[in-house]
């Protein structure tokens, strides 16, 4: 990765505690972002483990979104992509629960990135949000 700076790496996981133990030998890269996934509440504490990362750009993938996360700290986190489940079995995503994170991006000045509705048939559902398409993306300040 370091030897190719003309790339952008994303790496997400749902263990950031352990992403944190293997990336504490590495250098801190400005083209490898880190991430873990929120899915819902439950699991808003991978938030406080990824900003214990060391890393240039650290994301939240809130995909499957699955329930609220309202109470969301997004306090050094770069960006946040939301996007529902898709497939035959897919969970419904609220429009509430990308209204909460739109608002906690915007306070916290967190890049939004909405990636789909998903549903049985994402393409149908599609990626527009209150009306407009959401394809922000982090500043690297270096």
């Amino acid at each position: 990765m370091r030897e190719t700076p003309r790339h952008t790496y994303q790496i997400l996981t749902k263990r950031p505690d352990r992403m944190g133990e293997i990336v504490a030998e590495l250098p801190t890269l400005s083209n490898v972002w880190l991430g873990t996934s929120v899915e819902n509440a439950e699991y808003l504490g991978r938030l406080d483990e990824l900003r214990r990362v060391s890393a240039m750009v650290r994301f939240i993938s809130f995909e499957p979104l699955l329930g609220s996360v309202a109470g969301a700290d997004l306090d050094g986190i770069h960006w946040a992509i939301v996007g529902g489940e898709s497939g035959p079995r897919a969970r419904p995503m609220l429009e509430l629960w990308v209204d909460e994170i739109a608002a906690i991006c915007r306070r916290n000045g967190t890049a939004f990135f909405f990636k789909q509705w998903g549903g049985k048939n994402k393409k149908a559902t599609g990626r527009s949000y209150r009306g407009d398409t959401y394809d922000e993306l982090p500043i690297l300040r270096m």
